[in-house]
């Protein structure tokens, strides 16, 4: 038969996901026997954070009452109408459609497909999660970053959002508060973005899925509740607010103007028909989870604050690496004064301490600058050890690779 070979899509080629493709690097480590400090995966479940209970047991209910079938393809009416409090409690009041999906994933894969076609192009916030980039690249469409202002607390970058739409942009995604720099956008930012999707006829992709993880008594406002005649679909669900990262649920909220997006609407719910539904019983955790007691977020935001605090104070005293103070989510995204690539930095930081990080580069950063994410989820004992770690190897990586230039 020959050397026949199984070839691949082409579109899988620039399909990359850094946070998890760093976890082969640590596996070797890890089988050395080396203490491993894992700071790459935004996942509560595996330190000190737990689900409320409530949540806990209505999906048990759910299951016991063998709703263990399939659901309605958009998700279950109680949950729906849930949802649909959630929105107007933040103020979105003209709501066109909602689905529940498998994670927020699936909604943002199943909206970036209904809209993009082969060359279009979405804005993209850079940096920015790699899982739009990923869907991007299915999509044979045409990247078009724009950048977040470091200067600015990681800010979007007007002017480069400006100048970065053509004819062929579809639409803008908003990540807020951003993963992985922990920004909140301020409202004077997000009236701007509203301008200009309004006079681009874009759709704004609203990723809140952080909203409720504030620090400092920061108030997370929607872009979707400023304006009724913008196009927005706003992004959430249950993974980080309620700590089920494993239920994979999550949904998406349609608002603007009925005549201008109903075809588009209707070509997500084609999808959303196509693969039947998102899982049925964690969807009755949804009501009680939005509705319910909600004070897991004050015990949870007590921790992360005393942890975010810790993370950049023992990051901006190494010498070499400066880091902006997050406002959200449970992420830093420092800046390291090197002349090698941050994948080659996170990779011999790991192999020689057990510290894992991911490379600023997996996310997207301004040409020229290098940074890594940090996850401040786990306890000051861990975080302390592992940013002790990073101060004695940045003084050693420094002093080895002066002037040399590795590829």
């Amino acid at each position: 038969m020959g050397n026949l070979v199984i070839k691949p899509a082409q579109r899988t080629e620039n399909v990359t996901y850094a946070v998890r493709d760093i976890v082969v690097v640590a596996n070797e480590v890890a089988k050395t026997g080396k203490e491993m400090l894992y700071l790459n995966i935004g996942d509560p479940n595996i330190f000190d954070f737990q689900p409320p209970r409530h949540i806990i047991d209505a999906t048990y209910q759910a299951m016991l009452k063998n709703f263990n079938g399939y659901s309605p393809s958009s998700g279950i009416k109680e949950a729906v109408k849930a949802i649909e409090g959630e929105a107007n409690r933040k103020g979105i009041d003209n709501v066109l459609d909602i689905f529940i999906t498998t994670g927020a994933s699936e909604a943002i894969d199943l909206a970036l497909t209904s809209l993009v076609d082969k060359g279009e192009n979405v804005l993209t916030p850079t940096p920015g999660y790699p899982l739009y980039t990923a869907i991007s690249s299915k999509l044979q469409s045409i990247e078009n970053p724009y950048y977040l202002d470091e200067n600015n607390g990681w800010q979007p970058d007007i002017e480069d959002i400006k100048r970065k739409i053509n004819d062929k942009t579809k639409a803008i995604i908003l990540i807020n508060p951003n993963n992985p720099t922990g920004s909140l956008y301020t409202v004077e930012i997000l009236q701007q973005i509203i301008d200009i999707a309004l006079e681009h006829n874009l759709v704004i992709f609203a990723d809140e899925i952080y909203d409720k993880l504030l620090y400092d008594g920061k108030k997370h406002v929607s872009i979707a509740s400023l304006n009724k005649d913008v196009s927005v679909i706003t992004f959430g669900g249950m993974s980080k607010n309620y700590m089920v990262p494993g239920f994979r649920i999550g949904w998406g909220i349609i608002s603007g103007r009925r005549e201008i997006l109903k075809d588009y609407i209707e070509a997500i719910n084609k999808f959303l028909r196509a693969r039947l539904c998102a899982n049925h019983p964690e969807q009755y955790a949804i009501k009680p989870a939005l509705e319910g007691d909600q004070s897991h977020l004050t015990e949870a935001l007590k921790k992360l604050t005393v942890r975010r605090d810790m993370t950049v104070k023992m990051l901006n005293d190494i010498p070499g690496i400066s880091c902006v103070k997050p406002e959200g989510a449970f992420y830093a995204f420092p800046k390291i004064n090197i002349e090698q690539p941050d994948l080659h930095f996170v990779t011999e930081l790991l192999r020689e301490t057990g510290v894992v990080l991911v490379h600023g580069s997996g996310f997207g950063q301004k040409p020229g600058t290098k940074h890594f994410r940090v996850v401040f989820l786990p306890n000051e004992q861990i975080l302390e050890k592992a940013y002790n770690n990073i101060a004695r190897f940045m003084e050693k990586y420094v002093a080895k690779y002066a002037g040399a230039v590795v590829e």
